[in-house]
């Protein structure tokens, strides 16, 4: 940039502004100019990035692009870089992520019966229809804990769940009442509840629960994680965007904490591709097929 250019010489030379800019063909007032056009960019990089800090916050693993996104809805679109010079300002302040590779656990050995699949080729159109359930590991100081979930698959918004010390599968039933409540009626007639085989899903228990407000049972049918893909998804966010992205939890308490704080974040901020870029709780006010946004962004938006 000549504006830096006429400063070195001034420096190197000792020249005045107005002889150093003469030599490159300009006015002194031009330099003027660009060095205060120079100083509102910087300011106003600054502040996109402050922003982007401010995201990361709430959520340690949120991708790049979907913070462009959020940046983008909060201001005026003309207010904003584009998609690759933000990724570039995203890169010169070190805010790009790397993804962890995750762990997996699954145990579905038990006496219990085990449900059909009933959700294949299903067509999502409205909330309520259709939740997925699972359970993942979250370390608190060296020791395993467990975040029992229930998710609305049209919305992608977590409707219940539950942080405790163990897989018991009262923990997995609190989190189902919690959505249950959430739903504002008993009869709940034309719901399907999907997850995986395990016994916290299969016990007596969970089965009444689920009987008793008419909501249809269907389970995986193999011990593929694409089988409960919504519920997969939704692990891997939690596991990517907080736990990884962050010091160790110390307590139970520290990381219950951050964990509802997430999940607040996540149903009510958090833009999703698969629901059109729109946040979970505004999905989940709707009706109708949810636009996706998968094709022609995935590839090159991996840090989604």
């Amino acid at each position: 940039m000549w504006g830096q250019a006429v400063e070195r010489i001034c420096e190197q030379q000792g020249l005045s502004i107005e002889a150093a800019c003469e030599l490159f063909g300009h006015s002194r007032q031009a330099y003027y100019q660009g060095r205060e056009r120079n100083k509102n960019h910087l300011l106003h990089e600054r502040t996109i990035v402050e922003m982007a800090r401010s995201i990361r916050e709430e959520d340690a693993g949120i991708g790049r692009y979907k913070m462009w996104r959020m940046i983008q809805d909060a201001y005026m679109p003309d207010w904003m870089p584009g998609r690759d010079a933000f990724f570039r300002i995203m890169d010169r302040y070190g805010l790009t992520l790397r993804r962890p590779r995750p762990r997996r656990t699954t145990n579905s050995n038990h006496r219990f019966r085990k449900y059909k699949n009933l959700i294949k080729g299903i067509e999502l159109k409205q909330p309520n229809q259709l939740w997925v359930s699972d359970i993942t590991y979250i370390d608190v100081n060296n020791e395993s804990y467990y975040l029992h979930l229930v998710t609305d698959a049209y919305s992608h918004k977590i409707v219940g769940w539950c942080f405790a010390d163990s897989l018991s599968a009262k923990h997995t039933l609190e989190a189902l009442r919690m959505a249950i409540t959430q739903a504002g009626k008993d009869d709940l007639s034309g719901l399907i509840h999907h997850s995986d085989r395990g016994i916290q899903y299969c016990c007596n228990a969970y089965v009444e629960e689920l009987d008793s407000h008419y909501i249809s049972i269907s389970m995986t049918e193999d011990y593929k994680p694409t089988d409960n893909a919504i519920a997969e998804r939704i692990n891997g966010i939690i596991k990517q965007e907080l736990v990884y992205r962050r010091k160790p939890f110390q307590s139970y308490d520290e990381a219950r904490e951050a964990i509802e704080r997430f999940i607040t974040f996540y149903n009510d901020s958090r833009p999703h591709m698969s629901i059109g870029y729109q946040t979970p709780s505004v999905a989940h006010q709707q009706q109708g097929v949810q636009q996706k946004h998968w094709k022609g962004y995935y590839k090159q938006c991996q840090q989604s």
